[in-house]
């Protein structure tokens, strides 16, 4: 989905699914750590988010330049993406090489393809959405970021605690995104239900939500990741349904970049789309 929050990612993703899951005035949003209180506390809000970034390890993921990581990519049985995947643990700058030596590379004002040959509709979707799925875990209070009060909601069969997260205008290529983000008992990120309006009417996202959901936490340099990752119908009513896609992470890394590694290639295009 994917958001760089620069962006960012785009994903980040969303709007309501309906007139009961849009934001009330009964509901209490919040996007100040104090929520506008003044005297330095912690919101109930934004204890939620905070917990899960503090679980991952936030503080520790970006002491470090930049992570690199493999992703093998599968949606309905066909190869959606194979490539290796770079970024600034700020979410900054991207570089995407796929298997098919095609690069594609976000150098921190434009997203770019190399060769121009190989430009394609969705480039700029994958330029982001994946890092973005893969960071989720270290943006979930970027500057932006609205969080709803946290409730228990079905994710998969059993009701756990999540809560809705939205974002400012124009923050990123899809401000209108929003995610349900689940919360695993280790308070780890467990999943995240979204909608993707890049391109996309609100009303036509809002009739396919999906969901991410993370399996396999391992340890890098005392970082928690996911490595698998399963793709879900969502509805509201029944959480997480059948699965449609599936990626493994692997040979995940901490690395420091030269200083040109982010410079598109020279016969790059820039992608829109």
């Amino acid at each position: 989905m994917k958001k760089l929050l620069l962006f960012s990612t785009i994903l980040v993703l969303f709007a309501c699914k309906n007139n009961s899951e849009s934001t009330s005035s009964e509901e209490n949003i919040m996007t100040e750590p104090d929520g506008g209180i003044g005297d330095g506390a912690t919101s109930p809000a934004m204890q939620f988010p905070i917990a899960i970034e503090n679980t991952h390890k936030k503080d520790e993921f970006l002491k470090h330049k930049a992570v690199q990581f493999d992703i093998a990519l599968i949606f309905g049985g066909n190869e959606r993406l194979n490539a290796k995947i770079t970024t600034l643990t700020n979410s900054g700058k991207i570089k995407i090489v796929k298997k098919d030596s095609s690069t594609l590379t976000f150098d921190g004002e434009n997203a770019w393809i190399s060769p121009a040959a190989k430009n394609y509709n969705g480039a700029r979707f994958d330029m982001f959405t994946w890092q973005y799925f893969f960071a989720l875990p270290f943006k979930l209070t970027d500057n932006g970021t609205n969080w709803e009060m946290p409730k228990q909601r079905i994710m998969d069969r059993s009701k756990v605690n999540s809560a809705k997260l939205t974002f400012g205008q124009n923050i990123g290529d899809a401000p209108d995104d929003w995610y349900i983000i689940y919360q695993a008992e280790d308070q780890k990120l467990a999943a995240a239900a979204y909608i993707v309006t890049l391109n996309k009417e609100i009303s036509t996202a809002e009739a396919n939500p999906h969901a991410i959901n993370y399996h396999d936490y391992k340890m890098v340099d005392g970082v928690p990741f996911a490595t698998t990752w399963t793709f879900h119908n969502w509805s509201k009513e029944n959480g997480i349904e059948d699965e449609i896609g599936k990626a493994k992470i692997s040979n995940i890394k901490f690395i420091t970049p030269e200083d040109d590694f982010f410079k598109p290639a020279n016969d790059a295009e820039e992608i829109n789309k």
